[in-house]
């Protein structure tokens, strides 16, 4: 009797070179976040000295501690800083508040007219849809000055919370694109058996589409936020009070303060590396429920 021994198949050269295309692509992706990290642990006296070294030069805490204000503005310019220095924990509120504000108003009305154009029958839907992705299309420069003069001017919503929230408060193309995609895969059976129990639409909408919308609304919710998170044009441009400065305004002042000449970058680099904490936790924890929501909605 003979016994047939099964070979594993090897690792083909298409996999090899796939794998250091990949490992490549991800080296290029992140060394500039490691850099940056580097530099905000690098000492501002030694920053120069060794730029070859991917490693910290001269490790040292002190350009976190000048960011989050624990040393007075004679320490600060002393090693290298501004007298200045930057209100993180203030620019960190203002970005919690004007990006979760944002994305609570994105997510509901978005999901009220994706559900509009998902379900409800009236005249020219198509037509009106399509005109509405037509906005998808047009460059967010174009809705600047309107916008800016609408609030500086008619609302008087300088220097205001209401004033940075209220351009991207009701809705997207791109989220009523994604959520209407998700509402199409949505079985229409259930809605039926709820209409045939007596709810109404808003009710069917309310008990029905959204607890079984979670995954695409977190999903939505999570490019929200990190879109407006790391917006910085319009906020500077609304909120150029120092109470108001969400955390890239504050950045970027903190970069225009210019010690002796030359940039903090120590400093620059530290703030900036600590800006990116909300967003990489957000990305660990709802990461992989993201990308099974995206491969839901139908994008093939």
């Amino acid at each position: 009797m003979t016994t047939r021994t099964q070979t594993k198949p090897g690792i083909s050269t298409q996999q090899i070179f796939a794998w250091i295309f990949l490992t490549l692509v991800i080296v290029v992706t992140l060394f500039p976040v490691w850099w940056v990290v580097r530099t905000g642990f690098s000492s501002k006296q030694e920053i120069y000295v060794d730029t070859f070294n991917l490693m910290p030069v001269g490790p040292t805490l002190n350009n976190f501690k000048r960011v989050l204000g624990m040393f007075s503005s004679e320490e600060a310019v002393a090693q290298g800083g501004t007298a200045s220095g930057m209100d993180f924990w203030m620019n960190l509120k203002n970005s919690l508040i004007v990006s979760t504000t944002t994305i609570l108003g994105q997510t509901f009305f978005s999901a009220m007219a994706a559900y509009s154009f998902a379900r409800l029958k009236f005249r020219f839907r198509e037509q009106i849809f399509f005109l509405y992705l037509t906005a998808m299309m047009i460059p967010g420069v174009v809705t600047l000055v309107p916008n800016y003069i609408l609030m500086a001017r008619e609302l008087q919503w300088m220097n205001t919370y209401q004033g940075i929230i209220a351009p991207s408060f009701l809705m997207t193309p791109f989220a009523v694109f994604f959520l209407r995609q998700f509402f199409l895969s949505i079985n229409h059976e259930l809605e039926e058996a709820a209409k045939l129990d007596g709810a109404s639409i808003p009710l069917i909408f309310m008990q029905v589409i959204l607890p079984l919308s979670v995954p695409a609304l977190s999903t939505l919710a999570i490019l929200q936020f990190l879109g407006n998170w790391n917006d910085y044009l319009w906020p500077f441009l609304i909120g150029k009070a120092e109470n108001m400065r969400t955390l890239t305004v504050g950045l970027a002042v903190f970069q225009s303060q210019t010690p002796q000449g030359s940039p903090d970058w120590g400093g620059l680099m530290a703030g900036t590396t600590l800006s990116l904490i909300p967003t990489i936790l957000i990305f660990l924890v709802f990461g992989r429920r993201a990308v099974n929501a995206i491969q839901f909605t139908g994008f093939r």
